[in-house]
């Protein structure tokens, strides 16, 4: 019989569909919730998807058979601009688009044999789901964390949409790689800032995350303690808060840079002599990106606005500069500059000729401005400070906070570099955002039944101007839900980040019509015990996940406050160096694999090349060498077959020698892939150990007559063979114990566990060292104490013959190790 895996693998993928065997409902077990990124449908799996779910799928088995209830879905986060760009470009509607790619991958992760309920399979693009997307919206609005204003937005305009700063690479479109540019547009927004603390602080919760990770979502937040202080401008009836971590450095100010964008900057140079100058500049400003600007690697630019501004601590009037690396959105948009004490303004001052003031000087040490070839940004002693003069600069920090106070000039300030979050985009596919504008009642809410708000069919996608539901006429005309006077519908729809934020908790009842989920559900379910996923979505996806989560326990809606109880980050997988990639023309195909060699094997080496935490080098020869121990395996249990099927009960006593070491194997092998699997992931190094206990077999069978082989040792490490198999190669598993004519599902047999006992040698081999150097090994009883297992060795024929014509200094004996005899 061969191992025709096309066939294997076709009956049991249809055999788990028909049976729904992992079809999985709440009860009294303890629970286990296994939940990979769903993916966006683009179409086709690659090998990331792969090894994702493949990764996924060993946990969700693994924990299965040990015992607990697992909820284990999958779905597609299926809103997108890719969807529009298609309907664009190939005149195929997005709803078409989207579920034909749909109906693809999920063809192709059943052709996988992924252990998914599909009863609970979701789609973001559903309107099913979208209208609790709609609900959540609402629920936030309704508690103050939903809100509309202008803002000066990253803008495409050849996708004609908003864009993230992450989205931004380099000044152009991720996407369409078209240059962006700086639109001030009303945009809804959702006020994550209000739990930055609580973002931040909770994230010691979160034991089970990567550090990486924790540290990347810590400097996203960006907290930070200061003073706000306030500027008069001279001349001028107005005042410019600045906001400053180093007000040890106040007295140093020797000009001041405003964000061009800046509510206050029209009227700050009108009239100037510099006006038409500073126009100019924010035009400029407006196509550029917030990355670039703030980069350390562009160059920094500034215009004089011919406005001064007075430091209220010494009365100095410093000129104010519009400055390309001041963000209106970043603390108050405005920012002292200090160019003896930071790099940055060293380098504007120098450029544009700019007055250097020393405040801080190195102990010993007397710093000259004209001699300074860079800034001095270490800690000092103040000089040229008033009062303050003397005093180490770390501890004048929290003295001057309290002179400002005291005087009025300003106040101690927290900040977070975390912003509130914009949510509105100006496309078609996507979450309609569910609020009419009337014009008598204003901004209204659409009514909970109502939803969902029902994205149109008419609509003309030509890539230009505003969003295309704009166009539709039966879409933004509605009535109003107050009055009853005809309305207009908002026509942005959400941030697909929306969609992805909660759906992990739909999972926990997607069929519910009533609410987006039952509390008992959520209660028994949440939080997810293993999420995975890469690393790219390290902090905008988690971030946004664990806002909603907070955002949710304070309603009353979920009895907790973290979403993701442990986070693996699976490593990228790569071809000649690099990310597979299209572009580069170094992808793989999965389905080409699978046609090749059959998912088991697609399977098999994805987990056994790496550990998922670190990048995966693609190899053809690697593939084909797990299809060859697919086979090996094959081979030796078919021969093993009739043994298993005639075998009695163990008699532990009647084992000889090559049973025992049979079986110190097996159970080692137990141990070994138990611990890899459940305790650390390490995938690669718990299929080196079966394949070590294959080897083992082989050995088994050379080495002990057919009439001498213990049937009952065989059966023992047949059964606990194919068990250890099942989360890797589910088909060949499956089948294989189906051929030994075992009762039910291999994935539902309980997990192996191993005999302490038998890892109990009755002899071990030991070194033998002569001053420190191995002369030799001798087999010895395990049980051997210092004294027996030194005396035993001194003994020894092959020992004397070492030591012999030589004085013996020292005897150092560690049982179970070595022996290192010291001689002169």
């Amino acid at each position: 019989m061969n191992y025709n895996y096309r066939d294997i693998e076709k009956k049991w993928q249809s055999e788990w569909s028909k049976n729904k065997v992992f079809k999985v409902s709440e009860n009294n077990k303890n629970k286990y919730y296994v939940l990979e990124m769903f993916p966006y449908p683009s179409g086709n799996l690659h090998m990331g998807h792969v090894r994702n779910y493949s990764i996924g799928d060993v946990v969700a088995r693994y924990k299965k058979m040990n015992g607990f209830n697992v909820l284990h879905p999958m779905g597609w986060d299926s809103f997108g601009l890719p969807a529009e760009n298609a309907a664009i470009k190939r005149g195929i509607h997005p709803n078409e688009w989207t579920w034909s790619n749909i109906e693809n991958m999920r063809r192709q992760l059943r052709e996988l044999g992924i252990s998914y309920d599909w009863d609970r399979e979701v789609a973001t693009c559903h309107p099913d789901y979208y209208k609790w997307t709609q609900w959540m919206f609402l629920q936030l609005y309704k508690n103050g964390l939903a809100y509309k204003r202008k803002s000066f937005v990253n803008w495409c305009p050849s996708c004609a949409t908003v864009l993230a700063n992450e989205q931004v690479v380099n000044g152009k479109c991720e996407r369409c790689k078209a240059d962006v540019g700086k639109k001030d547009l009303e945009q809804w927004f959702f006020k994550i800032t209000k739990y930055a603390q609580r973002l931040l602080d909770d994230i010691e919760k979160l034991d089970g995350w990567p550090d990486k990770v924790k540290i990347m979502q810590q400097n996203w937040i960006g907290r930070s303690e200061g003073v706000e202080v306030d500027f008069k401008v001279d001349g001028m009836d107005k005042t410019v808060r600045v906001y400053t971590t180093r007000p040890d450095t106040i007295y140093g100010v020797t000009y001041m840079v405003i964000a061009p964008e800046h509510a206050i900057v029209k009227e700050l140079i009108k009239g100037a002599d510099q006006e038409s100058q500073c126009k100019e500049f924010i035009e400029k400003m407006k196509f550029l990106n917030d990355i670039d600007r703030t980069s350390n690697e562009t160059e920094k630019e500034g215009v004089f606005t011919g406005r001064y501004v007075i430091n209220p601590l010494n009365g100095d009037k410093v000129p104010l500069y519009l400055a390309n690396y001041v963000l209106a959105e970043y603390g108050t948009g405005v920012v002292m500059a200090v160019p003896t004490h930071d790099q940055r303004d060293f380098e504007f001052s120098k450029k544009y000729n700019l007055p250097l003031k020393v405040v801080i000087q190195p102990e010993g040490v007397i710093l000259n401005p004209e001699d300074m070839k860079s800034a001095f940004e270490e800690v000092g002693y103040l000089v040229n400070s008033d009062k303050f003069n003397g005093i180490k600069s770390d501890k004048a920090i929290s003295e001057i906070i309290k002179f400002i106070e005291e005087k009025g000039f300003g106040e101690r300030k927290i900040n977070f570099r975390l912003r509130d979050w914009l949510i509105s985009r100006q496309r078609y596919w996507g979450a309609p955002i569910p609020i009419i504008y009337c014009d008598s009642c204003g901004t209204v809410p659409v009514p909970e039944e109502d939803l969902p708000v029902i994205l149109p069919t008419d609509v003309k996608f030509t890539g230009v101007g505003e969003s295309p539901l704009a166009g539709s006429e039966s879409f933004v005309a509605a009535k109003c839900p107050k009055c009853g006077k005809v309305g207009r519908r908002e026509v942005d729809t959400m941030d697909t980040f929306v969609c992805s934020s909660w759906y992990y908790l739909r999972y926990n009842d997607p069929c519910n019509s009533n609410e987006p989920f039952s509390k008992a559900n959520a209660k028994y379910w949440m939080p997810v015990d293993q999420y995975i996923g890469g690393v790219e979505h390290a902090i905008l996806h988690l971030l946004y996940s664990r806002f909603f989560m907070k955002a949710l326990y304070d309603m009353g809606f979920v009895p907790y406050d973290e979403p993701f109880k442990n986070l693996l980050t699976q490593g990228m997988v790569l071809k000649d160096g690099t990310k597979m990639s299209k572009s580069v023309g170094n992808v793989v195909s999965p389905e080409e694999i699978i046609d090749k060699y059959g998912a088991d094997t697609a399977r098999l080496f994805i987990l056994f090349a790496s550990p998922p935490e670190k990048d995966l080098e693609w190899s053809d020869q690697g593939v084909e060498g797990c299809y060859r121990f697919i086979n090996r395996v094959w081979r030796i249990i078919e021969e093993f077959l009739p043994a298993v099927k005639a075998a009695g009960k163990l008699d532990i006593s009647a084992l000889t020698s090559e049973d025992k070491d049979l079986r110190y194997v097996i159970n080692y092998t137990i141990k070994k892939v138990s611990d890899d699997i459940g305790e650390r992931f390490n995938f690669n190094t718990a299929i080196s150990a079966i394949m070590e206990l294959i080897n083992a077999l082989y050995a088994y069978k050379e080495k002990v007559k057919d009439e001498q082989k213990n049937n009952a040792v065989l059966k023992e490490a047949v059964d606990s063979l194919v068990i250890m198999l099942a989360p890797f190669i589910p088909h060949a598993a499956e089948e294989l114990w189906s051929l030994m004519e075992r009762e039910g599902s291999v994935h539902d047999q309980n997990w192996p566990k191993y005999d302490s006992q038998a890892l109990i040698k009755d002899e071990i081999e030991i070194v033998i060292q002569i001053n420190g150097k191995v002369r030799d090994k001798l087999i010895v009883p395990s049980q051997l104490n210092q004294s027996e297992l030194e005396k035993t060795v001194l003994e020894n024929d092959k020992t004397k013959a070492l030591i012999d014509g030589k004085t013996v200094v020292k005897v150092i004996a560690v049982p179970g190790k070595l022996v290192n005899i010291v001689v002169r």
